[in-house]
């Protein structure tokens, strides 16, 4: 068939090629106008259907922009009162603790004022100065001595009575400075007293002081998020990345720890249940063990919702206080009976090692040997299987903080995923609008030498400024709008 189209003008196939060279040349030429239309309206077509999809794109990563900012602002507001309530709530238990004991301790304050002036004023009381008997003394025994022996010994006389006066007003005076000092030693557990008291007060006004400061950077941060300020979201995206980051570092110990306790209790599980029985390509035991884990997990979040520490179930912390203690109880209960279950598997599994060791020694042909301070490990096995419940259970706490930050990474995530979208969209656009124009060029290109005798001929430039008029530029400056860069728009 192509063999007879080559040589349809003329038996030499150069020849008929030429010739359908030309026919295809002419013919082109001939739909030339044609074809550039054909090729301009499908680029048109391409670019604006991808400009009407970036532009929904856009739209719906504003709306999603405008839902992220709003969650994000929902959950910082709802934080910062929760923050802001618990610190007042400690303001009011040092207000309670502390300060409620106010009037006692100033009572005290002034009682150890009072007695410590009392004191002083006691203690500062002139004491008995020693009279100047030294000058006396000296005075009569400058008298110049009589003859007479009667004068001389009332000379005498008055010289010891005098000296006797004398040391008894030392005497005095003495024991008038020892009973000073010994009231003012009397005074140091008063000074101690006040000290410590005085020390209590500044300590409370101390974190009173602290609590104060650590309120009104709170209020603050309210004041920023109710105000929708891009600073605070920002910030809170932050935090949200990071809490996303380290609850599920979290979580993924936690996983492993629950790896080690399917471990612990699969195989006596296998025991217990049986191990030829499936359930899809999972055996039995396995599920049993997996859903021990995963009751124990339930009851621990029961638990800890029951506390109050986390909020998974609004329905939980709305219960009086009366239900959702019985809820603690019934909690706590169901879980330790499990971590008792998961300690007697654990047990067992060492007691099935035991006898799988010595059933492989007598078939061997060896003695059984019994290993010494065997009940070490069983010991360690029994306890990690009653404890490994209960630190499941706190799993609860990086779990919440998980879900909620999750919110924002799969916004921020979907956000920029449509950014990246709406870039590959655009780039569609304008490929499909530079490729129509290439396309042109390469037709023209095809039948340029028609084209040549055709703007030899009459009008080259007016063809020109026609081809122009049909073609008018292409607004391709949202082709290269800069990409905004991936996060929350402000």
């Amino acid at each position: 068939m192509f063999n007879q189209l080559l040589t349809l003008w003329s038996d030499s196939p150069a020849l008929s090629l030429a010739i359908w060279l030309v026919i295809l040349v002419v013919v082109l030429y001939l739909g030339r106008r044609h074809a550039h239309q054909l090729f301009r309206a499908s680029g048109r077509a391409v670019h604006g259907a991808m400009r009407l999809w970036s532009r929904s794109i856009g739209q719906l990563e504003d709306r999603l922009v405008a839902r992220n900012r709003d969650v994000l602002l929902a959950m910082g507001r709802r934080s910062a009162e929760a923050a802001i309530e618990r610190d007042f709530n400690r303001v009011h238990t040092i207000m309670e603790r502390d300060l409620s004991r106010y009037p006692n301790l100033h009572r005290k304050i002034a009682d150890a004022i009072e007695k410590i002036e009392a004191d002083y004023q006691e203690a500062s009381d002139a004491p008995p100065l020693p009279p100047a008997w030294s000058e006396v003394i000296e005075t009569v025994s400058g008298l110049p001595g009589s003859s007479d022996p009667a004068v001389h010994k009332v000379l005498e006389n008055i010289r010891e009575v005098i000296e006797d006066a004398h040391k008894e007003t030392l005497k005095l005076y003495q024991k008038s400075s020892r009973e000073r000092h010994r009231i003012l030693a009397g005074m140091q557990p008063q000074w101690r007293s006040l000290d410590q008291n005085l020390s209590q007060v500044k300590q409370t006004i101390d974190g009173l002081d602290e609590r104060s400061k650590t309120i009104d950077e709170q209020m603050q941060e309210y004041a920023a998020i109710r105000a929708g300020e891009d600073k605070a979201v920002n910030s809170l995206t932050a935090s949200s990345m990071t809490q996303f980051l380290i609850a599920g570092l979290v979580l993924a110990v936690a996983l492993m720890g629950g790896l080690i306790n399917f471990h612990l209790i699969a195989m006596p599980m296998s025991e217990m249940v049986g191990s030829n029985s499936y359930v899809g390509s999972m055996r039995i035991s396995d599920v049993a063990a997996l859903v021990i884990i995963l009751l124990e997990v339930a009851m621990g979040v029961f638990l800890l919702e029951s506390l109050r520490i986390t909020h998974l179930f609004p329905i939980i912390g709305s219960m009086d206080d009366r239900m959702r203690r019985r809820m603690m109880i019934v909690s706590l209960t169901l879980l330790t009976i499990l971590a008792s279950i998961e300690a007697s598997l654990a047990y067992m599994r060492d007691l099935l090692a035991l006898d799988r060791e010595a059933l492989n020694q007598t078939l061997t042909g060896a003695a059984v040997v019994e290993a010494q301070f065997r009940w070490i490990p069983s010991i360690g096995q029994m306890v990690l299987g009653f404890i490994l419940p209960f630190v499941l259970a706190f799993v609860a706490i990086p779990l919440e903080s998980f879900i909620h930050s999750l919110r924002t990474v799969v916004g921020v995530m979907v956000v920029a995923l449509l950014r990246g979208l709406r870039l590959v969209v655009r780039l569609v656009g304008g490929m499909a609008n530079h490729l129509s124009k290439m396309l042109v060029h390469l037709y023209d290109m095809l039948i340029v030498v028609p084209l040549a005798i055709e703007q030899w001929v009459s009008r080259p430039r007016s063809s020109e400024r026609k081809v122009d008029r049909e073609d008018p530029p292409w607004d391709d400056s949202e082709d290269l709008e800069t990409t905004k860069v991936v996060g929350v728009k402000p």
